[in-house]
């Protein structure tokens, strides 16, 4: 059972970039799939979920109109566009599985596997 985290790195304020996270299918099938971060000194937080069949998405307040999840099950990846990207959006991005459910997902104890983290660095 894996989640792979890809595509963070360095980029300046305003820039885009798209996390993708591939998972096999045993974590990630059926399962709601979410990201998190967490900031150097900081605790993890919630950053987005999708629902399995893609039809649900939430977003924490500080991402919403700049962040989109999406999923595609048949290469059983979610990605995370980032847009307009901000100073205090650095931090290393996780992506999660909670396959005990179907649907959207804010909590980090629902999700029981996790990819190993993608650095991203946002300069001003």
């Amino acid at each position: 059972v894996q989640l792979q985290a890809s595509g963070g790195g360095l980029v300046q304020a305003g820039d885009s970039l798209r996390l993708s996270c591939a998972g096999s299918g045993r974590a990630s099938s059926g399962a709601a799939m979410g990201w998190f971060r967490q900031a150097p000194g900081k605790e993890r937080e919630f950053v987005a979920t999708i629902s399995w069949s893609g039809g649900m998405a939430t977003y924490a307040d500080s991402v919403t109109g700049r962040f989109t999840i999406s999923r595609d099950n048949t290469k059983n990846t979610v990605h995370l566009q980032m847009n307009s990207l901000k100073p205090e959006d650095t931090a290393v991005y996780y992506c999660a599985a909670a396959p005990r459910f179907s649907g959207t997902v804010r909590y980090s104890s629902s999700y029981d596997y996790w990819g190993q983290g993608t650095l991203v660095t946002v300069s001003s």
